[in-house]
């Protein structure tokens, strides 16, 4: 049994209608692995990401619990509904068999002019070398991080590669299927590899200022705590001898 629904801003594009057309898609092959795989198409000057599984997942989400593409498409609509700018989901379902996991899809549309902040790090983008760039994109995401933290959520895949930013300095947060909500000490691990996770690249790129502002505004403080100082030991330590 299918269950496939559209954005009444695509409604008109008979190619998303189900989601039998959407998997006989055929457009621009980006990415895959042994899971999904992503193509892009473009109708009316327009770019969508189409995202396929064939798969729900590793270990027992294969089973039981969400399968990924379902994850994937419910966090990005989450993000928008706490104010944290995302990709727009404009299609989405999946079907099962027998109760258990046959296939799924999510489609996006593209956000124009965006560039990856791992690519830029990469590169060596002189945006990131300009004190006022930086210190714009640092509010956004302390902001974005800590909305999404006292919703008790955590990305689980925080990393450079999996944020955005437009020509206009507008930061959109990508790629969210292993986000999840978490409690008490569950939580708090997952928040220290959260951060970890955009200081694993933060600290070649940032200084020290910088980064130690990004928290401040994470934390909404104007200095630091014993707690605070507490938990950025385990942030800089969470990837020791793992790189």
């Amino acid at each position: 049994m299918a269950e496939w629904r559209t954005d009444a801003s695509v409604a008109h594009i008979e190619e998303f209608a189900s989601l039998e057309q959407v998997f006989a898609l055929q457009g621009e092959h980006l990415t895959s692995d042994p899971l999904s795989e992503v193509v892009r198409v473009t109708y009316d000057g327009i770019r969508y990401y189409v995202k396929r599984y064939s798969g729900a997942g590793k270990g027992l989400r294969r089973y039981m619990g969400r399968p990924r593409v379902k994850s994937e498409w419910q966090n990005l609509k989450r993000f928008a509904k706490w104010g944290i700018p995302t990709a727009p989901v404009v299609a989405w379902g999946l079907e099962r068999m027998g109760g258990q996991f046959a296939r799924g899809a999510m489609i996006t549309r593209e956000i124009p002019h965006t560039d990856d902040l791992a690519v830029m790090a990469q590169h060596d983008d002189p945006r990131l070398r300009d004190p006022a760039w930086v210190d714009q994109l640092s509010l956004q995401l302390a902001r974005a991080t800590r909305a999404m933290h006292d919703h008790h959520f955590a990305h689980n895949d925080l990393k450079w590669r999996n944020l955005l930013v437009d020509q206009a300095g507008t930061l959109y947060f990508i790629d969210c299927p292993a986000g999840a909500f978490w409690f008490g000490s569950w939580l708090r691990r997952r928040i220290i590899k959260d951060l970890a996770c955009l200081d694993k690249v933060a600290k070649y790129k940032l200084s020290r200022t910088q980064r130690l502002r990004f928290y401040l505004r994470y934390k909404g403080r104007q200095r630091l705590k014993d707690s605070d100082k507490e938990r950025i030991v385990h942030v800089l330590n969470y990837f020791k001898g793992r790189e």
